[in-house]
């Protein structure tokens, strides 16, 4: 079998509903056999994430994360993806690393807004001015009509130079006001603390948790996660392996039973908003099926724009 090199060029061919419509599908699949490795140096961290479902191939990612790299003008994650043929076990194809980064994470939380925000929200607050935060910029403004931005950074500088990158973002200064103004909420920082108070959200919004994805981080207070209806991406990559619910659940503020719902229970109809005036929470903690399901959607793309 020849091996399919797909570049970060695809990109041309991608598009944010697809893609989120192509998690939907997948994960109407049925539950994937899927196995996390993570080895931890100081604050770096190695993940090595595979999953299989039948149907859609099977996928190897490993990758590293150095938060010292930005310093030396590296990109902070670096790995490879393997696409395996699900009939014949094969390697069918190498998918840019940062290309299926880029779109599983960003498409992960724009999954979530899609079943979880109401549909009017308009006023969109960016919590971290990194590379995460741009995607989903370029995301939520793929699918929600007359979007607006707003970010907040710890470093006033990083805001800045993300506000002069992107036209039309706003730059907030006090996090408590922009998060009581904003409609939708996305995190995607290193913090080890929450930033986000239970005290400031308001009715109606929704909180996409991205950035805590080690045991010891977390981006949201307990309170955060005692006020608002909680989802995550999946159980098996999220309960027993992020700080954002490890830490609750075993001091008892949460428990399991308060995780309503996950991507798997879409077609029973579980995830999904209730009431207008609902304060909802999703935590993205990724998963290898979701590389999977994201490397197959651009595997397909840009065979078909190859022709």
């Amino acid at each position: 079998m020849d091996i399919t090199l797909v570049p970060a060029a695809a990109e041309a061919h991608l598009d944010w509903r697809g893609l989120t419509d192509a998690l939907i599908a997948g994960h109407a699949l049925g539950r994937p056999e899927i196995a996390d490795l993570f080895l931890y140096r100081g604050d770096d961290t190695l993940l090595d994430r595979a999953a299989w479902i039948p149907g859609l191939g099977a996928a190897v990612k490993v990758a590293t994360v150095v938060p010292g790299n930005p310093g030396r003008g590296r990109p902070m994650v670096n790995g490879v993806v393997n696409l395996f043929d699900d009939v014949t076990g094969e390697l069918e194809a190498l998918v840019d690393f940062h290309l299926v980064t880029k779109w599983k994470t960003a498409g992960d939380s724009l999954l979530a807004a899609r079943l979880l925000a109401r549909p009017e929200s308009r006023k969109f607050l960016i919590v971290g001015a990194g590379t995460v935060g741009r995607s989903m910029i370029e995301a939520y403004g793929a699918v929600f009509a007359d979007a607006e931005f707003t970010v907040w950074n710890r470093s006033a500088e990083g805001a800045a130079k993300m506000a002069a990158e992107t036209p039309g973002l706003h730059i907030a200064t006090d996090l408590e006001a922009a998060v009581r103004a904003a409609d939708v909420i996305v995190t995607s920082t290193m913090s080890s603390t929450p930033l986000i108070k239970g005290d400031w959200l308001q009715p109606g919004q929704h909180l996409d948790l991205i950035g805590a994805y080690r045991p010891d981080m977390r981006e949201a207070d307990d309170q955060a996660l005692s006020r608002a209806r909680l989802f995550v991406d999946s159980r098996a990559t999220t309960l027993g392996h992020i700080g954002e619910l490890m830490d609750p659940l075993k001091r008892g503020v949460i428990s399991e039973n308060d995780v309503i719902a996950d991507y798997y229970d879409i077609a029973a109809g579980a995830f999904q908003r209730r009431a207008a005036d609902e304060i909802t929470i999703c935590k993205n903690g990724g998963g290898a099926h979701l590389d999977l399901m994201t490397s197959r959607y651009i595997l397909d793309a840009w065979r078909k724009a190859q022709g």
